[in-house]
């Protein structure tokens, strides 16, 4: 049977309370529910059996000692990923006393997902699993990969759900939109995206979801010049259009990190006719910031100099001083680190008894 429900105010608020020894700013309120400042993400590792129990047991892990936040895509690992998390939310929910009302669960769609492993022919798969049952024509495959017309959007949506064997997922996130830009005109874009917006507004008032927004690689760090640029107010603009002042595009991920800043440093957003940073104009718009690629998979959380592990409090490891960045960028709520391995779990969520940098610890980074 499939879990009820999604994230509520009483739900996170009674999932902060198990944590009595949380920092302060560990658990930050967003749109009437508490996300706490690490969420566990589920993109690498293997796609087999044993990838699979890792994660069962890291996503159950992490939920004992303060996350709430919990992000996947149809296509991690061939719909594995999703699959794990509904394994572990069938642990918690009946084994370990925790409710689905305390949980921040989040996936993504728009890549070809594949089914357990890739197949041995995409081509193939794509006609036998889309074309041939009428959910979408070779052509609405932007590039091979990508797909976001409403139909396909709600074929991957559906999936989801039974994936995480839940009735309503919290953020439902377009995958990388910028990977239509390459091939589409602006204008065309925009229309897509619009359809894709219609579609989510159906079932978040059909209560399949609670929100919805997108996921980016590079749409939201790049100059307005750019070819995969995004607009954030135009975005709004957008889901207001189909969605009235009530919308629900209330959610954007990008990474963000010591290598990445972008999000921070570069003001590429216009709103009311000023350039701001995205983490200013998502503030301004009242738009939820998630981090992903926190560590950049490892990348940034080796060999820091003495200066960055300072300012940022002298923690253990370089690997928490990277997460520690990034959950103490003003405008982050919830920063996304990859985690399979319980061990990593453990080492990583010292930092959820730790408070956030200052902004005077924090301000000398950039002094």
């Amino acid at each position: 049977m499939k879990l009820d429900g999604c994230a509520s105010s009483d739900g996170t608020e009674r999932y902060h309370q198990r944590f009595p020894n949380a920092a302060p700013g560990h658990f930050r309120s967003r749109h009437k529910v508490l996300l706490s400042s690490i969420g566990i993400g589920t993109y690498l590792g293997n796609a087999n059996d044993a990838g699979d129990q890792n994660y069962q047991a890291s996503i159950t892990r992490a939920v004992q000692l303060g996350v709430n936040v919990i992000d996947s895509a149809a296509n991690y690992r061939f719909q594995r990923s999703e699959r794990a998390i509904g394994e572990a939310l069938k642990v918690l929910t009946s084994q370990l006393g925790f409710s689905r009302d305390e949980l921040v669960i989040c996936t993504k769609g728009g890549y070809i997902p594949f089914d357990s492993a890739p197949p041995r022919s995409v081509r193939d798969y794509l006609y036998d699993t889309f074309v041939k049952t009428g959910i979408a024509t070779l052509d609405d495959f932007v590039g091979g990969s990508h797909c976001m017309t409403p139909a396909y959007i709600q074929n991957q949506l559906d999936q989801s759900l039974r994936n995480l064997n839940v009735n309503c997922i919290d953020v439902y996130y377009i995958h990388n939109p910028e990977s239509q830009l390459g091939h589409v005109s602006e204008s065309e874009f925009y229309y897509r995206l619009r359809a894709a917006f219609e579609a989510l507004e159906v079932n978040r008032h059909e209560g399949r979801i609670k929100n919805y927004g997108v996921a980016t690689w590079s749409g939201f760090r790049v100059d307005e010049d750019s070819p995969e640029y995004h607009s954030l107010p135009k975005m709004i603009e957008t889901a207001r259009d189909v969605g009235g002042e009530q919308h629900g595009f209330s959610f954007i991920q990008l990474p963000f990190n010591l290598a990445m800043p972008e999000a921070l440093t570069l003001p590429n957003q216009e709103v009311e006719g000023k350039k701001l940073t995205l983490l200013e104009a998502a503030e301004k718009l009242d738009v939820t910031v998630v981090s992903s690629a926190s560590i950049l998979q490892g990348r940034v959380a080796t060999g820091l100099p003495p200066v960055v592990r300072e300012a940022l409090g002298s923690l253990e490891t370089d690997g928490q001083t990277a997460i520690q960045f990034v959950r103490s960028t003003q405008g982050i709520t919830t920063a996304l680190v990859g985690m399979s391995n319980v061990k990593h779990v453990e080492e990583n969520l010292v930092l959820a008894n730790v408070e956030p940098a200052g902004a005077k610890s924090f301000a000398k980074l950039f002094s």
